[in-house]
């Protein structure tokens, strides 16, 4: 007998494969996005009141379920444009999270993004009363495993932010050395020497000296700077970064 003959009657139909697994098939895929904006020198998180009973005024991310037809990275989009209504930001991949119980209705499993707005510069499209920043500092619990997932992306992003040009999706176009430190340290959460900070932007070689100075502010103004152009495509072009 032809041995590739053999070998082809070994294999089986996709839907013998269904079939036989048919549990396997029932589980549900989310996408949970974790938006973080910066304001007042605070690190902030839009979240929602859950519509829940079993999570009854606890806040959650903005997520949904994966449409049977939709990309995971597509999914991600969607829900920060019916949300916020924009789509043209900075987003990554982070983890996916797959606890048996971490949703009362079923399995579902589900993949984090993070992004990152300027909230004094981004009009959103909030139309829930309930859909609030928040500062991360101040939240302790929250619906489903959505703490666990809070605190994962603020994990990552803090493992990035002095190697990675990510955060200036925080910061108008033009800011200075002091409202950059103010960033990092609500960022990492403590406070850092502003002669070694500055030493480390340096070496980066990430700005570019604009030659202006601050106007109407309530203290000695400082020089002003921004990203530098190639950077600023880098980290801020719409696009879905997997890590």
């Amino acid at each position: 007998m032809d041995r590739s003959m053999g070998n082809k009657s070994l294999l089986k139909t996709a839907e013998a494969e269904k079939i036989s697994h048919l549990d396997y098939f029932k589980i549900a895929i989310s996408v949970d996005c974790v938006i973080l904006g910066y304001e007042q020198q605070e690190l902030k998180v839009l979240l929602i009141k859950s519509d829940l009973k079993e999570f009854s005024n606890l806040y959650s991310l903005l997520g949904d379920l994966v449409n049977p037809d939709e990309d995971l990275d597509a999914a991600s989009y969607r829900i920060l444009r019916e949300r916020t209504g924009l789509d043209d930001i900075f987003l990554q991949q982070v983890h996916t999270f797959g606890t048996i119980n971490r949703h009362p209705s079923g399995r579902v499993i589900t993949t984090a993004y993070f992004a990152l707005l300027d909230i004094n510069n981004v009009k959103l499209k909030i139309n829930n009363n309930h859909l609030h920043w928040h500062p991360v500092n101040d939240i302790k619990k929250m619906a489903f495993d959505h703490k666990t997932i809070l605190d994962t992306c603020l994990h990552r992003l803090r493992e990035q932010v002095m190697e990675h040009p990510v955060v200036f999706n925080l910061l108008p176009e033009k800011f200075s050395l002091r409202e950059l430190q103010e960033l990092y340290e609500a960022i990492l959460n403590t406070e850092l020497d502003r002669r070694n900070f500055r030493k480390k932007m340096a070496i980066k070689d990430w700005l570019h000296d604009l030659d202006e100075m601050e106007v109407d502010v309530p203290h000695r103004p400082g020089k002003l700077y921004k990203l530098k152009t190639v950077l600023r495509k880098k980290s801020g072009q719409k696009k879905v970064e997997k890590v």
